[in-house]
């Protein structure tokens, strides 16, 4: 490492080596800062606001000459002959020394010096970045990197430090006049995709979109009114076209601002800025906005779910102090929060650590607890202030509560004061609500109120009618986590159990102190059942006899709550531990009405083809209802009934 003559540092040329303590530590920082190369566009573009930023804190101070004339700006050029890309801004620039501290010892960062220094809160908000392994994501898209700079303090001169990327730099006089600094970036031969203005334009939209100074990246052309004055044929001043510095980014989002000050539609406006390719409004919006115990603000929007997991791109996006960096915010906020839209800002959330760092991390606990209880703070309010216009909502609101409940515990001890359970005839009710609608009626031989419910209204039909027709409230529990929603419901309300309307005969659902004459004795059950057996597959049928109304089916397919819920949540991931026994097999309880006429023409009917025909037509008909008679059976019942139809 060489040493140098700090005095003359501005005078006369300089070189030497940048510090580092491992010997080959530079080519390792150099190609593997950041997974994605084009970050270096939103690390030098974040140093250029903040330097700037920088400025006009320390000009309050008298330290350094305030700006003069226009605001304080960050330009990004283009120049595709020389293949460079410049990012100029007219912030604190840099002396020789100043360069020497930050640039050449890597990772010693001038954010901690200044933040020492001006401790005023607007100074500390208004560090975005700093020097230092940042500013070194440039060689991994450079073959070498100037940086020419003129510190704003009074009496500075302007310097220019060049590196290819090795070790070595130089330290030479500039000619620069303003203070600020220039990043000149001499693009190397596998990274020629950064010199064409589509990509740079991406990625300033990505990352530069919200940050707090201008942003200026070519220019655009505008109409305005003829200066000349001329007018047209109609009398009115002629539009000329006037070409004027092309801003990419708005400086002041709408979560910057305090909710008082902002309208709903400017909320809508900024969800459309966000989503421009999202065609629909969100339901609605809570607005974050916290100081302590840590910073953070933010707007997160309500999508319209209905009733699916919706792994849509339209995801929340992270934010540093205005600068965006990633929508990935697992491990951030709770998982269930997820499903939302919108942004969050805390400089408080370590940046470019791993994924478990995160889980562990302090502030990010707290920040997601916080953002929990926000929204559960919000859809109370929303129940207590208008339960009508909540109920309208429910069906885009519940996949997302339900999701809240079954992956955080506090969330789901909020809910409580507003979770709906609606059934089929679009009633919604509280679980007090509920129990007491039931009544007696629900109640089973054990006095456990039984809640039967459907997953598919249409595919279930039969079974709903036949509930409802008996005095029972059916619930709509339709939607990807109706097997797990339902076990967690019955474990925090021990005095309730689920049943699915198709889990068992109508007569079984809710089982009652009451029995039913049935019309063949067991001996005749026993004769039966051999040939009722010989019409469906010869695994994973149980057939079974209960004394049902004559007017019900002859034969009625069940599959058990339990195994049809283990197989459900095995499909969703979850299966209560059972996932290690490997797919279950299907199961069916085939029940015989043995009130029915067709049982007893069954058992009498001498004639084995007229038998066959009615057992085989009432079999498939009952696997039919349920949706399992398909394939080549399926095939042949139709042709079959046809054929009937013909005489």
């Amino acid at each position: 490492m060489a040493t140098t003559d700090k005095s003359t540092k501005s005078e006369k040329s300089q070189k030497g080596s940048i510090n580092v303590t491992t010997e080959n530590i530079f080519p390792i920082i150099k190609k593997f800062l950041y997974s994605d190369h084009e970050i270096f566009l939103r690390e030098l573009v974040s140093n250029a606001a903040d330097a700037t930023m920088k400025r006009q804190t320390i000009s309050k101070s008298g330290d350094v000459t305030a700006f003069k004339g226009d605001r304080p700006q960050v330009f990004v050029k283009l120049d595709k002959d020389a293949k460079t890309v410049t990012i100029t801004d007219n912030g604190i620039g840099m002396s020789a020394e100043e360069i020497d501290k930050y640039i050449n010892q890597i990772a010693f960062s001038g954010a901690t010096e200044f933040l020492d220094k001006y401790k005023e809160d607007d100074a500390k908000q208004a560090i975005i970045g700093h020097f230092g392994l940042g500013f070194y994501s440039s060689f991994m898209v450079s073959e070498r990197v100037e940086i020419i700079s003129k510190s704003a303090k009074k009496g500075s001169k302007a310097v220019t430090w060049s590196c290819d990327g090795s070790p070595d730099y130089t330290i030479t006089p500039s000619k620069k006049k303003e203070a600020g600094t220039d990043v000149v970036l001499h693009i190397a031969e596998d990274s020629l995709e950064f010199l064409e203005d589509e990509r740079l334009m991406s990625i300033l939209n990505k990352y530069c979109k919200f940050m707090p100074v201008d942003i200026v990246f070519g220019t655009r052309s505008i109409q305005e009114d003829d200066p000349k004055g001329e007018k047209d044929e109609e009398g009115n001043i002629k539009k000329v076209s006037v070409e004027i510095p092309n801003v990419v980014n708005n400086t002041a989002p709408a979560w910057m601002k305090k909710p008082a000050d902002i309208t709903d539609e400017e909320y809508s406006s900024f969800y459309r800025e966000l989503y421009p390719m999202n065609m629909e409004d969100p339901l609605f919006n809570i607005h974050l906005n916290v100081d302590f115990p840590f910073n953070l603000t933010g707007i997160l929007y309500f999508p319209q779910l209905k009733k699916q997991i919706d792994l849509q791109k339209n995801k929340i996006h992270l934010y540093s102090n205005q600068v965006f960096i990633t929508d990935n915010v697992e491990n951030i906020v709770p998982d269930f929060l997820t499903m939302l839209h919108g942004v969050i800002d805390s400089p408080d959330i370590p940046l470019n650590v791993s994924r478990s760092y995160l889980q562990e991390d302090g502030n990010v606990k707290k920040i997601s607890g916080y953002i929990s209880k926000k929204v559960a703070d919000k859809l109370a309010s929303m129940f207590k202030n208008d339960r009508k216009a909540f109920e309208t909502q429910w069906d885009d609101l519940r996949i997302f509560v339900e999701y809240g409940i079954l992956t955080d515990e506090k969330f789901a001890e909020r809910s409580k004061k507003f979770y709906l359970y609606k059934d089929t005839e679009g009633i919604c009710r509280t679980h007090e609500e509920l129990i007491e609608a039931v009544g007696e009626t629900q109640k089973d031989k054990n006095s456990k109120i039984i809640l039967p419910y459907t997953s598919d209204v249409n595919a279930q039909h039969s079974f709903v009618k036949d509930a409802t027709e008996r005095g029972y409230k059916v619930l709509n529990m339709e939607g990807q986590l109706a097997a797990h929603i339902v076990g967690k419901l019955e474990q925090t309300h021990t005095d309730i159990q689920f049943k699915r309307v198709d889990s068992d005969i109508i007569e079984n659902l809710i089982e009652k102190d009451e029995e039913t004459t049935s019309a063949l004795d067991e001996k005749q059950q026993e004769t039966l059942k051999p040939i009722v057996q010989s019409a469906f597959p010869e695994k994973g049928y149980d057939i079974k006899f209960a004394a049902m109304s004559p007017a019900s089916s002859p034969f009625v397919i069940t599959r058990s709550e339990w195994m049809r819920r283990m197989k459900e949540q095995q499909a969703t991931g979850g299966g209560g531990g059972f996932q290690m026994f490997g797919e279950m097999p299907e199961k069916y309880d085939v029940t015989v009405n043995s009130n029915h006429p067709i049982a007893m023409q069954l058992l009498n009917e001498k004639d084995e083809t007229k038998r066959s025909a009615t057992l085989k037509d009432a079999a498939d008909l009952a696997r039919l209802s349920q949706g399992i008679l398909e394939g080549e059976e399926l095939t042949a019942f139709i042709e079959r009934g046809f054929k009937n139809l013909q005489g």
